[in-house]
């Protein structure tokens, strides 16, 4: 599908530790990975990438898949910093416009009570964001 689109470059991983690898070595501009793999699910990953200090690219876009569609994981994905969810079966034009709103419209990336991702597009009061905390996003 990522080639279909004219995605150049892919880097595959068999689980969440290896994706981990993969982003520590490969620099990518944009991961994309499932709720449910082996050894890591989805959200630890997610939260593990989402360590400044301790992951070398806390700031990498990152899109969740799943094949669960409940509310509740939309909403952790979005809480733990996830840029998007999209229910599987993807569709080609879903995944496509996902990586452009990424890539044509980034959305900062702030630290907030214990958050750290991209600046949530609702629910955020930006008197309460502290100008310290703003970052670009890579």
């Amino acid at each position: 599908m990522l080639n279909a689109i004219g995605v150049k470059t892919v880097f595959e991983a068999p689980d969440g530790v290896a994706g981990l690898e993969s982003i520590r070595q490969n620099n990518p501009d944009l991961v994309i990975v499932d709720w449910e793999m082996p050894m890591i699910d989805g959200a630890q990953f997610v939260r593990m990438v989402r360590s400044p200090g301790e992951f070398p690219m806390p700031d990498v876009p990152i899109i969740m898949l799943s094949g669960h569609g409940d509310r509740w994981r939309v909403v952790e994905a979005a809480r733990i910093g996830a840029h998007e969810y999209l229910l599987k079966p993807v569709s080609i034009q879903a995944l496509h416009d996902r990586i452009v709103a990424i890539i044509s419209q980034p959305r900062p990336t702030v630290r907030l009570d214990g958050y750290y991702g991209p600046l949530p597009r609702r629910l955020v009061v930006i008197d309460d964001l502290n100008p310290d905390d703003v970052g670009a996003v890579n």
